[in-house]
């Protein structure tokens, strides 16, 4: 999937600054955690090694090909035969993979005082036809909504609350999964058998032009990837269909309340199926989803309802990146209506009254809270805890005739 194509060494002479460049070539149309790992031999022993990942974190790379360079200031100390190997390795499904290395033999003139280990510094470029680094979603970081979802959602979901569980290898089903991306950046991570997306506002239709605004193209698209228009509290699935199901941040939206949602995740997933969720706390700062409409804190709690209705539908909205995606302030005020008040305590009692065992649980909380007059009818903890992320094991009974996970034709044929 990747391999080294060129390894050049500039510099070789003891004391002066020295480089060595690397041309990566990626083959597939996306790998995930490309890591070099650089060693360096002189006359009197080893002398440097240095990784890649230790100083850039390249989350993932397109098809194309890129150019990394280790700089030293002064890296050889004695004159004499060096050697310089680069071993080239990514991430596939959730392992390490190694890709191949790459060798130079070398000659190193005169001698130089040394005055410690030599530290190597990293630089990324590209070859054209290739995306810079610089613009992929890794390099933004949070302040982008392609990095927030394909990189940050997808990999707190992997590894931080579901631990990398075998069971993201098999049926996995996203309730609410808005534009797709997060999923996306799942399926390709784990390659999992299934992973289904379902949200009946079909954000999903964005995703190829989402892919190619951000280094990609559709060819990225795996076939275990679907999506459908389903809603949460009618899923047409089975019992025990699903090994994992997933909710970030959807919950808060279902329209009326998201208890029979829960209902229908316990019953299409299977005893001992994973549950993440991750869903928005309304007493929160960012509760009210109407940042881009004012920055004072817990406005949504502060000013009366018909006050704030007045004020959301006459402020044109400072549009955060969503991907393409712009909505009118009428559509922020219905979604702000229709919100599920949904607190820690609250969400905790709902799911132990079904039968959720907890597994992992992350609270963020606020630095500090200034109470104003408006605030001080507001339990602390909800003022407070700015986002859950949890996940969950489905304690559940198998039916009479013992567990068995179903074929998987009975959820390929309701998608049909």
């Amino acid at each position: 999937m990747i391999s080294i194509r060129e390894l050049r060494v500039s510099g070789l002479e003891a004391g002066a600054p020295t480089s060595i460049d690397l041309l990566l070539s990626v083959e597939a149309p996306i790998v995930f955690e490309p890591d070099l790992e650089l060693e360096v031999v002189g006359a009197g022993g080893e002398l440097a090694r240095s990784r890649l990942r230790d100083q850039l974190d390249v989350g993932w790379l397109p098809r194309g090909s890129f150019r990394f360079r280790a700089l030293s200031g002064a890296l050889w100390q004695r004159a004499g035969p060096a050697r310089v190997r680069v071993a080239a390795s990514h991430a596939h499904a959730g392992t390490r993979t190694a890709a191949g290395e790459a060798s130079a033999s070398v000659v190193v003139e005169g001698d130089a005082a040394g005055d410690g280990p030599p530290q190597l510094s990293w630089q990324a470029g590209s070859e054209p036809g290739a995306p810079e680094p610089g613009s992929l979603s890794w390099s933004k970081g949070h302040g982008d909504w392609f990095f927030r979802h394909f990189d940050h959602a997808a990999r707190t979901i992997i590894s931080y609350m579901l631990g990398d569980s075998p069971l993201l290898r098999g049926r996995i089903l996203d309730v609410g999964c808005g534009d797709g991306i997060t999923d996306l950046g799942i399926a390709l991570r784990c390659q999992p058998e299934l992973l289904l997306g379902v949200d009946p506002f079909e954000g999903y239709q964005r995703l190829p032009s989402i892919l190619e605004a951000n280094g990609l193209d559709r060819s990225v698209l795996p076939a275990c990837l679907r999506f459908a228009p389903f809603d949460a509290n009618h899923l047409p699935f089975p019992d025990d269909s699903f090994d994992v199901v997933l909710s970030w941040g959807s919950l808060e939206h279902i329209a009326g309340g998201h208890l029979q949602a829960l209902r229908e995740i316990k019953r299409v997933l299977r005893p001992d199926g994973l549950l993440f969720a991750h869903p928005g706390l309304y007493y929160s700062n960012p509760g009210h989803h109407l940042g881009e409409f004012s920055d004072e804190p817990f406005f949504h709690l502060k000013r009366p309802r018909e006050e704030l209705r007045r004020f959301v539908l006459s402020t044109t909205p400072r549009y955060m990146d969503r991907s393409g995606e712009f909505a009118t302030p009428e559509q922020y005020w219905q979604w702000f209506e229709e919100l599920n008040r949904i607190t820690v305590s609250s969400f905790e009692a709902e799911l132990r009254a079904l039968e959720f065992e907890p597994w992992r649980v992350a609270i963020r909380t606020e630095e500090r809270i200034e109470y104003t007059p408006e605030l001080l009818s507001y339990p602390m903890q909800d003022l407070a805890t700015g986002e859950l992320y949890l996940s969950c094991i489905n304690r559940k009974r198998p039916r009479p005739d013992g567990f068995r996970l179903l074929d998987p034709a009975s959820v390929e044929s309701t998608l049909r």
